[in-house]
């Protein structure tokens, strides 16, 4: 066996069991996808297959052949990726090995979202609208983040302008069939739309996009109150600027406007209540402006500004009016930069900091909920170096250093360290090994600590904790893989996290016996120790130009040390599956996604389980003419569906659901 050259940057079980054989991480089907550049990992470009820091890809062509209208859609056929529905909301959260949404940082573009609800992003709000790809960090590996990337890291990267004038509109309707709320099998009971228009040459582009979609619910009993899927609306804006003026410059701003109302309504509920309901509605307001600079010779640097302010306002109602007024409003304001320098021929170090500020205010009925204050605010100071040492021509070492100060928790040092070594046998058969080692640690935000999660509709009130303290971890990587001429490629990972403090929801007993609505109430506590580990296992295969097939098995583990009880709502086992193939009709293209879990525990300490269950949606995508596409699919397709009347069913809330589309592009390009 020989060594490979070094890949240096550029200067500067189950019923799917049978389908695994076939082809045992699903997005890793598009041509050309291990040559995805990334920047996640390490903030320089590598590829997939090249880069240190283990990083999957969601491509631009498997968001468009799956349909996806938003960041949920496009994420839930990611290997080991787990996406939980928000109690009480129309949206859903990520978890990554184990760990759940509250530690998992999402990022547009290298920049934060700021939580939607609790202390987790609703990735469900964001539109897909001009996405290049979005790459997805496991583990608390990487120097580049920071408080909340205990879990990892999504971050979506958006396309720059595109140069000519150029413009694009889809749009989609379905059906839930007999669920539909109106009684009418036949009604387009969730339908959206996209539209973008840009401008641009070598210099300067200009992008305006903006997307609506609509959801009637989900309702399998019509006829009565309650609709267990929610109502919902999205609307969202978007501008982006570029300037790339000379001299190796680039400046981009952009500015985003969403709004979300939606509306649940529940029947027999705690204290006998009946026929309630929940009005809700977000506004996001978000600002960026970024830079990039080159001198040419190997020294590199990035900045970005970012502003963002978040509403949520709730509102009760029954059939005697409307009560529980509340106003949530939070703000972040972040700044970013970092340099990156080559020393040498060895190393490449890069010196960054990120400065940010958070706030939060909160009022039901006019009078604030946060212990007598009108606000509460904390600043976050963090300050990180990275070193990429080329110690031989195969093998490469990343280490890395980040310092964090929080106003209200003080500092802490975090140190992170990645190794790769590469192999080839010379007959187009390359392999590598790659370990990673980091620190996590995630001060407890002002939401855990301050905010009200009242949903006692549902039986329960979430109170904030300001008692808590932070979480730190430590996360081991160990992976391998292969591919042979980048046709057949195969990632297995193992991982494991041990984590101190960690900050769950538990029972408050005495507060609960205080009610007397039945209403149970919890608040945010620590957990003097908890451990997620277990394996990763992805492989592909581009059979043909038009034939391809890829799968993903992960196998997790949990334990809650001092109970010995596994972590509540994480499967032990998911499974991922994916075929994409072209029929004889020219221009005629269809794609299977399948997905599997086992059953998973809902309440440890009981034994209380949600069902295992299996999801396969079908795809078609029909090119008409060069600027016109027809597509159709079917969601759900076996019809999966939770036992409402189990309050320990978590199996998909929808349905079947069966819909149809288009999609133009005109312009010059």
């Amino acid at each position: 066996m020989e060594f490979s050259a070094c890949r240096r940057p550029h200067a500067g079980l189950y019923p799917l069991s049978i389908l695994a054989v076939i082809a045992v991480s699903t997005p890793l089907h598009a041509a050309g996808y291990l040559d995805e550049l990334v920047v996640t990992g390490t903030r320089s470009e590598r590829t997939v297959l090249d880069t240190p820091v283990r990083t999957e890809v969601v491509t631009a062509k498997e968001i468009e052949n799956t349909h996806a209208r938003n960041l949920k859609e496009a994420l839930i056929n990611l290997p080991g990726l787990l996406l939980r529905e928000i109690h009480g909301k129309p949206g859903y959260e990520v978890w990554l090995q184990g760990i759940d949404a509250d530690r998992v940082l999402v990022l547009v573009d290298g920049m934060p979202l700021s939580a939607t609800t609790g202390s987790a992003v609703d990735v469900s709000q964001l539109a897909v609208l001009d996405i290049e790809r979005i790459e997805v960090v496991k583990g608390a590996v990487s120097a580049q983040y920071g408080s909340a990337a205990m879990g990892g890291v999504v971050n979506v990267i958006t396309r720059r302008v595109d140069s000519g004038i150029k413009g694009t509109f889809s749009a989609d309707a379905g059906t839930y069939g007999d669920q539909n709320p109106s009684g009418d099998k036949w009604d387009p009971a969730r339908y959206s739309g996209r539209a973008a228009v840009s401008a641009g040459n070598e210099r300067w582009g200009v992008r305006l996009s903006g997307s609506s979609q609509h959801s009637d619910g989900i309702d399998p009993e019509p006829e009565t109150w309650a609709r267990p899927g929610d109502e919902y609306d999205r609307n969202d804006a978007t501008v982006r600027l570029d300037w790339r003026p000379e001299g190796g410059n680039k400046f981009t701003w952009s500015g985003l406007v969403f709004d979300e109302s939606s509306g649940s309504r529940f029947s027999t509920l705690p204290g006998g209540t009946i026929n309630q309901g929940k009005d809700e509605d977000v506004r996001r307001l978000r600002t960026t402006l970024s830079g990039d600079h080159g001198n040419g010779a190997g020294l590199r640097g990035h900045w970005a500004l970012l502003h963002e302010q978040l509403s949520d306002d709730t509102s009760k109602f029954s059939v005697a009016g409307t009560f529980d007024q509340r106003e949530a409003d939070s703000s972040l304001s972040q700044a970013s930069g970092h340099v990156e320098a080559a020393i040498g021929d060895a190393h490449s170090v890069q010196v960054g900091t990120d400065l940010s500020r958070e706030t939060l205010e909160q009022y039901k009925d006019g009078i604030s909920e946060l212990a007598g204050n009108e606000e509460f605010s904390r600043e976050g100071y963090e300050l990180w170096v990275q070193d990429t040492w080329f110690v031989l021509d195969n093998l490469e070492l990343v280490t890395g250093l980040r310092g964090q100060r929080d106003s209200d928790f003080g500092t802490h040092l975090a140190p992170k360290i990645n190794a790769r070594l590469d192999f080839e046998d010379g007959e187009g058969f390359d392999s590598f090994v790659r370990v990673g080692v980091g620190s996590g640690y995630r001060v407890p935000n002002l939401k855990e600590r301050h905010y009200r999660f009242d949903h006692s509709q549902l039986g329960y009130i979430v109170n904030g904790n300001p008692e808590l303290e932070p979480e730190s971890s430590v996360s081991y990587q160990l992976g391998i893989g292969g591919h042979f001429e980048k046709k057949v490629w195969f990632d297995v990972n193992g991982f494991f996290n041990d984590i101190d403090d960690l900050i769950q929801t538990s029972l408050d007993r005495d507060a609960t016996a205080a009610r007397s609505d039945n209403v149970q109430v919890y608040h945010y506590s620590n957990i003097d120790k908890a451990r997620t580990w277990g394996l990763e296992s992805t492989v592909g295969w581009d059979i043909s130009e038009d034939w391809r097939v890829s799968a993903g098995y992960t196998w997790t583990e949990t334990e809650d040390v001092a109970t010995g009880d596994d972590l509540n709502r994480r499967p032990r086992h998911q499974l991922q599956a994916s075929i994409d193939g072209h029929t004889g009709l020219r221009g005629l293209s269809w794609s299977v996604r399948a997905r599997h879990q086992s059953s998973e525990y809902v309440d440890a300490s009981l034994g209380s389980k949600s069902p295992a269950y299996s999801a396969i949606d079908l795809k078609f995508n029909y090119r008409l003419l060069p600027e016109l596409k027809l597509f159709a699919g079917i969601d759900n397709l076996a019809d999966t569906q939770r036992d409402f009347s189990d309050p320990d069913d978590f199996q998909p809330v929808a349905g079947r659901f069966l819909y149809t589309g288009f999609s133009m592009t005109l312009g010059s390009q």
